[in-house]
């Protein structure tokens, strides 16, 4: 068996960054992001990239941080708000954006991944999301036409790997990253812990290792919380 384990995030993204190429970044909002090797990419300095992802971080963290390197031509995503450089930019004219329903956006992902060119979805019709796209009526219904999504490269959060590549993810850090470790030519994962082979009951494994090429073991991932609300604790009533 290949070994598939890296000692840094740049070690592992050596060898397969172009210029122009597409990545897909699993994460939703501040959550399992692949924080590690996002700031590899950074810099690592590769440009032009077409980037899928969800949003595209927050300010000052994860994907925000290509973004603000000017590395980021473009974005396929399904959520811009509360991320104020992406919205200057696209409405500057300096980011192009495709955007689409995100529930389109994750069949999208995971048509790639199994192999669909194309499937039907009712999520758009009559709206800009249709425009310059077949439309069918299939039992009186219409349906637009989405195409599925590749990549180049995926870069995936995941909670733990055995030492063959099988990946386990944490609650909602789950979001968008099994479905891209299945949809990219190459698959880079990092992960919080590596176990030995054998630990995960076969049906706890949410992504098999053969759809990974190369993991490394990230450190000191802060916990973060995208809008902290706090108020004051009410009095305890007196006895």
């Amino acid at each position: 068996m290949a070994n598939k384990f890296y000692a840094s995030a740049a070690d592992a993204l050596d060898g397969i960054l172009f210029d122009g190429m597409t990545v897909m970044s699993g994460g939703f909002g501040l959550v399992g992001n692949p924080e590690k090797l996002i700031e590899a990419l950074r810099e690592k300095g590769v440009r032009n990239l077409t980037v899928i992802s969800n949003n595209c971080g927050a300010d000052g963290f994860g994907l925000w941080t290509l973004l603000a390197n000017g590395q980021i031509r473009k974005m396929i995503s399904s959520y811009v708000g509360e991320n104020k450089l992406f919205e200057q930019l696209y409405l500057d004219g300096r980011l192009e954006l495709e955007l689409n329903p995100q529930g389109t956006l994750a069949e999208r992902i995971r048509a790639g991944g199994a192999g669909i060119p194309a499937f039907f979805t009712a999520t758009g019709v009559g709206t800009t999301v249709a425009e310059g796209k077949p439309v069918q009526r299939f039992d009186g219904r219409d349906y637009v036409m989405e195409r599925w999504l590749r990549a180049d490269l995926a870069i995936v959060r995941a909670w733990k790997a055995d030492e063959a590549g099988n990946l386990l993810f944490r609650k909602t850090a789950r979001n968008f990253n099994p479905e891209m470790a299945t949809a990219a030519r190459v698959t880079v994962v990092e992960v919080e812990e590596l176990v030995p082979t054998g630990t995960f009951d076969p049906d706890q494994i949410h992504t098999p290792g053969i759809y990974v090429d190369r993991i490394i073991v990230g450190r000191d991932y802060a916990r973060r919380i995208e809008k902290r609300t706090v108020r004051p604790r009410p009095e305890a009533p007196s006895a």
